[in-house]
């Protein structure tokens, strides 16, 4: 059958909603901006607050009879090649936490990239699921990890045939990507199913020049951070599911585990114009955004000391399997400066933010949004950097560990040392201690050290060089990083 992809049922449903005057008497209290306070109103603007209604009850009607989010949720699903879809209002770290939940129970087993967002750590610290980590492809040239590969994750099978199934992520946020179909086949092979964190992924679906779409790939759960590559508000993520290897009924139960009662309609309203923004124009839109990047790495590779990463450096033998071109991922290590001190100097001279930053590069996110004023400010902003490094380079350094180094020991579950007896010890003292608390360096967001680890010395002087080298930790105990919370002694 045929779908109208011209609809928005959330759009539609809002302007009804407006059209008829209808009167509420429940919440948001701000009651369509009238009450909302007057200094709010003039930065917000009173669109947020007409837009802000309650899903049951408003948008729809108590029993969501006009089946709005519902209309809403098939048609992004028929736009992705999905079977099922559902939206989230609390980002996709709420949404891989709930594949996970579907997938494996406390103390089952988990295949999973140790290249995995926080949240992922933070899913098997509710759920107590037991983590069998796949290492990522290291490439210790450039100090960076890659996804692990089909074969990677065969082993891990052979070793541990008891795992309910896989996780993976890609793309990572710096644009290096997976062949997922191949590791599904892998997991598929043993009737077990994939679930792909594509956080960063979500204009994969409209491109026949960008890397596989994780549906079509032959994933069975795919979670899609919209705010992050499409045009939907932050916290706007969807989850699509295909197969019958995990019931839709299942995972829309353990979302709701999870999820908030009170879900954002503005959220919803943003996942669904931004479906149809790319269901209509999608191809015209990302094919606009590939030229714009492509023009983009030219000219900063043109920069003396900026080297953009390109699918040479990401793609090959022992290293990522495709690349997606619009993170922008710029190597600043000629110029002798870190990524840290070159983010910070670019948004406190040239008002500009980058998309992630580590010891040695930064990130410009291009998407349809971008144009040739934004880019071109980007490339003027750049080459002003080049020429300001040299009063830069007496900074602190990042005692970046080897490959072998940065690995520790998982000695406990990552819940029962988050949740188990504890105690704080002095940095110095902390080597061989069993960690009880998740660090992570943000952005990207994946864990140095996870609960549950055996802490060594690399990568503790990892954490502390890099800290005052201007690396963000924000989920630290002690923000200033002198002790780190371990489990306590008597039961390490």
């Amino acid at each position: 059958m045929a779908v109208d992809h011209t609809q928005a049922p959330v759009l539609e449903a809002l302007m009804e909603y407006r059209r008829t005057g209808q009167l509420s008497f429940t919440p948001p209290g701000h009651k369509q901006a009238r009450g909302a306070d007057p200094a709010v109103r003039e930065v917000l603007g009173d669109a947020v607050f007409l837009g802000d209604v309650l899903a049951s009850g408003g948008l729809d009607d108590r029993l969501m009879r006009g089946r709005v989010l519902e209309r809403a949720e098939a048609l992004m699903a028929d736009a992705v090649h999905a079977e099922h879809t559902f939206f989230t209002t609390c980002g996709s770290s709420l949404s891989v936490k709930a594949a996970m939940l579907a997938v494996a129970g406390p103390h089952e087993k988990l295949l999973i990239g140790r290249d995995a967002h926080k949240s992922v750590v933070s899913g098997l610290v509710l759920s107590g699921i037991e983590p069998i980590w796949v290492e990522p492809r290291w490439d210790a040239r450039l100090a960076i990890a890659h996804p692990p590969s089909a074969e990677d994750f065969e082993a891990a099978f052979r070793s541990h045939p008891d795992a309910k199934g896989a996780l993976i992520t890609s793309p990572t946020p710096y644009g290096a990507c997976a062949d997922l179909r191949s590791v599904a086949e892998v997991c598929h092979r043993r009737g077990l199913p994939l679930i792909v964190d594509e956080a960063w992924g979500a204009h994969l679906p409209f491109h026949s020049d960008l890397p596989s779409w994780a549906m079509d790939a032959g994933a069975d759960i795919c979670v899609t951070s919209i705010h992050k590559m499409g045009s939907g508000l932050e916290q706007g993520s969807v989850f699509h599911l295909q197969g019958d290897l995990v019931p839709p009924e299942l995972l829309k139960m353990r979302s709701d585990l999870l999820s908030t009662t009170s879900p954002s309609v503005l959220l919803y309203a943003g996942l669904d114009g931004w479906r149809r923004q790319m269901a209509l124009h999608g191809s015209d839109l990302v094919g606009g955004a590939l030229e714009l990047a492509a023009d983009v790495r030219s000219a900063i590779e043109d920069i003396d000391g900026l080297h953009v990463n390109d699918r040479d450096d990401f793609c090959g033998p022992g290293l990522a399997d495709d690349f997606d071109p619009l993170p922008v991922t710029m190597d600043v290590s000629a110029l002798e400066i870190t990524g840290y001190q070159a983010a910070d100097w670019l948004r406190e001279h040239r008002s500009l933010n980058t998309h992630l930053m580590d010891h040695r590069r930064i990130s410009a996110q291009i998407t349809h949004g971008d144009n040739q004023d934004t880019v071109g400010e980007l490339v003027a902003a750049l080459k002003d950097l080049a020429q300001a490094a040299a009063g830069l380079r007496t900074g602190p350094q990042v005692d970046v560990p080897s490959p072998a180094d940065l690995r520790m020991e998982q000695a406990r579950l990552p819940r029962d040392a988050f949740f188990g007896p504890a105690e704080h010890v002095p940095v110095s003292q902390a080597a061989g201690r069993i960690a009880a608390e998740m660090i992570t360096p943000y952005p990207p967001g994946i864990p140095a050290v996870l609960p549950g680890e055996r802490l060594t010395e690399p990568v503790l002087r990892y954490l502390v060089t890099g800290r005052e080298a201007g690396m963000n930790l924000p989920d630290v105990t002690d923000a200033h990083l002198d002790t780190i919370r371990v489990t306590a002694s008597a039961v390490e």
